[in-house]
């Protein structure tokens, strides 16, 4: 109990601090029969009743440093959610007269002529906004004041760019934004360890140290972007094409499972729960797909995470993706022309390639013998020459002379 009395000053404080309701002062009393410190059952009780009254509420009520936006108000409580009502990327001249309300990252800032330019970014792409000073001094004023990779939200209308200012490398390039209103969302304070915006010629002078230990700057870098929006696009791709052309089906197998003997070294993983055994990550799910076979599932496919101990090389890392694939009662033509056909399906959709039908193919006898390896690298002529016959007509040569 003398725990009890010298924890009630700070339950009185505590009380005093958050404004909690009147309490009997009698459930201290019951601090004994719970195993929780008289401290952790009164910040249980706080955060029960702020959880409880920021659910009720529609504005999301947080702490935040003072911000100033361009109509001149100061907010020191509260942070409403800012609604945007168009992407950076997607406006064109049939938006020319349109009011918009657009978030992003400021991607370039300048002034000429009196009037301050910016390019604002988001994952759409990038539109240049504009100020007038005249008309609306206040977001002249704010956008004065943004640096590189500030986050930002703008209101204002879409007007045509003068012809001598239409840029044709943008997309957005014949178009502007008039910034009537501009917000600071969140302001860079340090130095950027790197640029993100730059030109796509430019040599990358950050080190890939730097870059991967800051990646969610490395990746708003427009090529990075772009990496990622591919690999998108040729999973959801081959996801469509097998599903929708072929009938097959997405089944995940486990990541946690049995250590089993292939190529390379297997990655473990302790078990909390049987003290001394150990789980293995997959190398792949080669096992799984044999037991859905067997199992009756006719078409199966998975884009599957796989882990090998390996050193690294060339062609190999501790992960990777691979598309891993099983069909049942299938020849070996009917699998390699649904590969071919999903590879050719892939390069012309993407990029616009089209493939040789068939594929051109080689025995290992014939692939070794030629080019002396089991990939041969085709687009070069560069192949393997018997000589033995002409060194046995040399040596002839040589002998009668």
């Amino acid at each position: 109990m003398s725990a009890v009395f010298r924890s009630l000053p700070a339950a009185v404080a505590l009380r005093a601090k958050f404004s909690l309701p009147p309490q009997n002062p009698l459930f201290l009393l019951t601090f004994h029969r719970s195993k929780l410190s008289p401290i952790k059952i009164l910040q249980k009780r706080v955060f029960s009743s702020a959880f409880a009254s920021s659910s009720s509420s529609e504005t999301l009520s947080v702490a935040t440093p003072k911000q100033v936006n361009s109509a001149g108000d100061s907010n020191t409580n509260a942070l409403q959610w800012v609604s945007r009502t168009d992407f950076c990327g997607e406006l064109s001249e049939p938006d020319i007269g349109k009011r918009v309300r657009l978030c992003g990252w400021v991607a370039l800032h300048r002034v000429h002529g009196g009037l301050t330019f910016l390019n604002l970014r988001d994952y759409t792409g990038v539109v240049q906004i504009t100020t007038l000073p005249d008309e609306f001094p206040q977001a002249h004023s704010v956008v004065n004041d943004l640096s590189i990779e500030y986050v930002i939200a703008v209101e204002g209308v879409v007007r045509r760019r003068p012809t001598e200012a239409i840029n044709k490398k943008l997309k957005t390039g014949s178009i502007e934004v008039a910034a009537e209103r501009v917000d600071v969302l969140n302001a860079v304070k340090t130095k950027l360890p790197f640029l993100v915006t730059t030109a796509e010629d430019a040599k990358d002078s950050a080190k890939e140290e730097i870059r991967l230990r800051y990646r969610c700057l490395d990746l708003r870098r427009p090529n990075m972007h772009s990496n990622i929006m591919l690999r998108h696009r040729v999973v959801k791709l081959i996801r469509r094409y097998l599903e929708d052309v072929h009938g097959f089906v997405e089944i995940e197998t486990p990541i946690l499972s049995r250590s089993t003997p292939e190529g390379a070294r297997d990655y473990l993983v302790p078990s909390r729960i049987q003290p001394g055994a150990y789980y293995a990550l997959p190398q792949s799910p080669q096992l799984y797909k044999q037991m859905l076979m067997v199992s009756s599932f006719d078409k199966y496919y998975q884009i599957a995470r796989c882990f090998r101990d390996e050193d690294l090389r060339a062609d190999r890392q501790p992960e990777f993706t691979q598309l891993d694939m099983e069909m049942a009662f299938t020849p070996l033509e009917d699998m390699l022309k649904l590969n071919e056909d999903l590879i050719r399906k892939v390069f012309l959709e993407i990029k616009g390639i089209e493939l040789p039908n068939p594929f051109p193919r080689l025995t290992y006898a014939e692939a070794m013998s030629r080019y002396g390896s089991d990939r041969p690298d085709m687009r070069f002529d560069l192949e393997l020459k018997e000589v033995i016959p002409l060194l046995t007509c040399f040596h002839c040569f040589l002998s009668f002379l």
